[in-house]
């Protein structure tokens, strides 16, 4: 595994400036998603290594410049530090969900005593959870981002929200449309 020329910090990739919004224009896709990767896995630089190691293995001595970045990271961070859910698959995403949060000790209340219940299940949209999870995660200094497929699916990651801004100018750097997943 080759990480980027330098060591990077989350917010390295900025340009210096006091309103931080603008991408160095020298950062390369690797540096890019190395960047993306420390923002997505807050305070686990073991996992960011791994998911950039595979992240390199995908490319298969490729150029990181010549592919859409995004999908081959939803692959490297699945069940990870990210999901990927059909929408008509609400238990899933709850499912990956609660996995996101316990890896901070994190629990998401979805409002009912079981939300593996099939009624529950039935009657509930993603578009609910993810904003009851939103909501709560944000009271526990987390937010939950989504990234838009262009398919049925559902996408995202966690990432402090102290990291918020550096997520706006990450993933738009990456041509990866994301939002907070209350909105």
């Amino acid at each position: 595994m080759t990480l980027p020329e330098h060591e990077f910090d989350p917010d390295d990739n900025y340009t210096g400036d006091a309103d931080r919004d603008e991408i160095d224009e020298d950062a390369g896709t690797e540096a890019l998603v190395w960047q993306l990767l420390l923002v997505i896995n807050p305070g686990d630089e073991d996992a960011a290594l791994q998911q950039f190691g595979a992240f390199q293995e995908a490319l298969d001595g490729g150029d990181a410049e010549d592919i859409d970045a995004v999908w081959l990271l939803k692959d490297v961070i699945d069940w990870k530090s990210g999901f990927h859910i059909e929408e008509t698959e609400p238990g899933a995403l709850i499912d990956a969900i609660a996995e996101l949060a316990a890896r901070f000790n994190l629990s998401i209340d979805w409002g009912v005593e079981d939300p593996t219940d099939e009624a529950f299940l039935a009657r509930v949209s993603t578009a609910e959870l993810l904003e009851t999870a939103h909501d709560q995660l944000r009271l526990d200094g987390y937010t939950l981002w989504t990234w838009e497929t262009g398919t049925e699916a559902r996408a995202g990651w966690m990432t402090l929200s102290s990291d918020d801004e550096a997520m706006r100018v990450l993933a738009p750097a990456l041509g990866i449309e994301a939002r907070p997943a209350g909105v």
